[in-house]
């Protein structure tokens, strides 16, 4: 993975060390804590800024929590012992984009936007996004920030820029209406980072101090693992970007580090091939494509395939 923008935390095209690139997450977590069991679990996440890992350990589980990053995996050691959150590269882009969207369209302005998220009817929710958010201008906006042949292409960094899909901008926006439709806007933490950078009021901060981190390849650390020494893991964006050697290590890594039995969670940024979405309906933070849950099979061939192939995730 050391090709891929999650080493570096470069979105951008910019040179130099790696930095900082998720000040918080985007993943719910709510999906992982349904399919746990309700305590004990030996668990293994990506660390990214922490929020996951935290929560998975107040749920009552044993928790390891791996980055490629250096910089990402020393902020989420600083998050987990109470230290305030603060903007990755992440951050910094989609608040550039909030401010443009701003700027140009009244319905993505205070207190207007605010209006809209604290909403919490489902059906007056997606008849809002329809008639006030997703107008033809920030279609146009949408268009010329996320498609490969506009910004896109100039701002970020190639190896970014290969793990959108292709009409992001018509994906990112079938992605939200799909979340509207489905979630409540009050009580969706994971909506009001995306489309306000801020967070609702009752979220606790992510305090998990004993949170195992391990800094290295999440692959190489299944491979280390005792075997079956987790009872799940959970991993985004982990097929994003290298190609199916990876893909095929992954795999057999999996199957060693987690126990007959065991559960494995996985998200992409990508739009689903013939399996479909997955569980990515019932993800309320809007920006997966595909999220697989599956329960790995008691005997050696398995009774549920571990599906992780890049044309299907």
């Amino acid at each position: 993975m050391n090709g891929t923008p999650w080493a570096r935390g470069r979105i951008t095209g910019a040179t130099g060390g790696p930095r900082l690139l998720f000040g918080r997450m985007y993943e719910d977590c709510g999906i992982e804590l349904g399919v746990l069991p309700a305590t004990g679990a030996r668990v293994l996440c990506i660390a990214s800024a922490g929020d996951t890992a935290a929560a998975l350990h107040r749920a009552g589980h044993e928790v390891t929590a791996v980055d490629l990053n250096p910089v990402q995996l020393a902020y989420a050691r600083r998050r987990l012992s109470g230290g305030e959150s603060v903007e990755g590269s992440a951050e910094r882009l989609m608040r550039l984009g909030r401010r443009a969207a701003a700027a140009l369209l009244p319905a993505w302005r205070e207190p207007a936007l605010r209006g809209f998220l604290t909403l919490d009817d489902p059906a007056e929710q997606v008849r809002r996004w329809r008639a006030d958010l997703d107008t033809p201008g920030l279609r146009r906006l949408m268009r010329l920030a996320l498609r490969p042949s506009g910004a896109l292409a100039v701002t970020v960094r190639p190896s970014f820029a290969a793990v959108v899909p292709a009409r992001f901008d018509v994906v990112l926006r079938r992605r939200l209406e799909r979340t509207v439709t489905g979630h409540p806007n009050v009580h969706n933490p994971w909506l009001w980072r995306l489309l306000a950078g801020t967070e609702l009021p009752h979220v606790d901060p992510p305090l998990a101090p004993d949170v195992r981190l391990v800094e290295g390849d999440v692959v190489d650390v299944m491979e280390r693992a005792p075997r079956g020494g987790y009872d799940a893991v959970t991993l985004s964006n982990v097929l994003d970007g290298p190609g199916p050697a990876f893909a095929r290590r992954l795999r057999t890594a999996v199957r060693r580090a987690v126990r007959p039995g065991g559960v494995v969670v996985l998200r992409s940024f990508r739009e689903p091939g013939p399996a479909g979405a997955g569980w990515a309906a019932r993800d309320r933070s809007a920006l997966w494509g595909v999220v697989r849950v599956v329960r790995l099979g008691a005997d050696p061939a398995g009774t549920e395939d571990l599906r992780i192939e890049p044309c299907d995730i």
